[in-house]
């Protein structure tokens, strides 16, 4: 997440938005994304793995949240759209349901801007997420969403792209603040459950050359994260067992948590 994102789309170096468009079988990637991604996939096939496992999680998550009854969503680094964005599941549930996307890569706001034309009570906002005050400020975010009522806040594979520099648990916090009681937070972030030490240093290494580095973080530095929040089971577990609609799925290098706020 660098700040020429906002000058035009950075085609000389992968980026991992569109690295994710790939692993899920998109089109809204370079060929500089499919190399760097198919040398992720050499290094460790559980990067692809996670991804889709994370998608699917994302599909559960917006459901569960419709269930207990939030019509109001503000995605943070929503990524390259494809198939079952939060909009999408959310409107079947309640088709006056707002969705606010934010994130810093031209190409996946682009993609955003031409798929959401027309839609009803859904905004893309290009802007960084490390910067909560213009984020919540942004037309697209404060425009559309009430936070004096309960929202949901998605930090969705994207905080293992917050460097410790950066303070993720501190970001995080900055979004809590600006909640109202009854909100929720559904997270999901890269770890190594069942990698090697030299997986991760392999993928590490490869995602060193984009524009957007990784940090898998361990159990507990995820935990510190969801300071503030109440966690909801089944509590911060890998994301294939976080309420499953299948059986027997292999296990994915990532955790994911709901949590509320009292």
């Amino acid at each position: 997440m660098e700040r020429s994102d906002f000058d035009g789309p950075n085609v000389d170096r992968p980026n991992a938005a569109r690295m994710y468009d790939y692993f899920l079988g998109g089109a809204a990637n370079f060929a500089v994304d499919r190399i760097a991604a198919e040398q992720a996939l050499a290094v460790t096939p559980e990067i692809g793995r996670f991804a889709r496992a994370n998608r699917s999680f994302l599909g559960r998550l917006v459901a569960h949240l419709c269930d207990l009854g939030i019509d109001q969503f503000l995605d943070l680094g929503s990524g390259v759209p494809t198939v079952g964005n939060v909009h999408q599941i959310a409107h079947r549930h309640d088709p006056h349901a707002r969705v606010a996307y934010v994130d810093v890569e031209p190409v996946a706001v682009s993609h955003a801007r031409s798929l959401l034309d027309g839609q009803p009570h859904v905004t893309i906002t290009q802007a960084d997420i490390r910067s909560p005050e213009a984020v919540l400020s942004a037309p697209g975010v404060a425009g559309l969403l009430d936070f004096t009522r309960p929202v949901a806040v998605l930090a969705v594979a994207i905080l293992h792209f917050v460097t410790d520099d950066d303070d993720p648990a501190g970001l995080v916090a900055s979004y809590h603040r600006a909640c109202a009681p009854g909100s929720y937070l559904g997270l999901s972030h890269a770890s190594a459950i069942t990698m090697t030490a030299d997986q991760v240093a392999g993928g590490r290494e490869v995602y060193r050359s984009t524009t957007t580095p990784i940090t898998p973080r361990a159990h507990d530095a995820i935990m510190a994260m969801l300071t503030g929040w109440q966690l909801l089971d089944p509590g911060l577990v890998p994301l294939d067992q976080w309420r499953p609609d299948t059986t027997g799925e292999p296990v994915a290098n990532g955790y994911g948590a709901l949590a509320y706020l009292p």
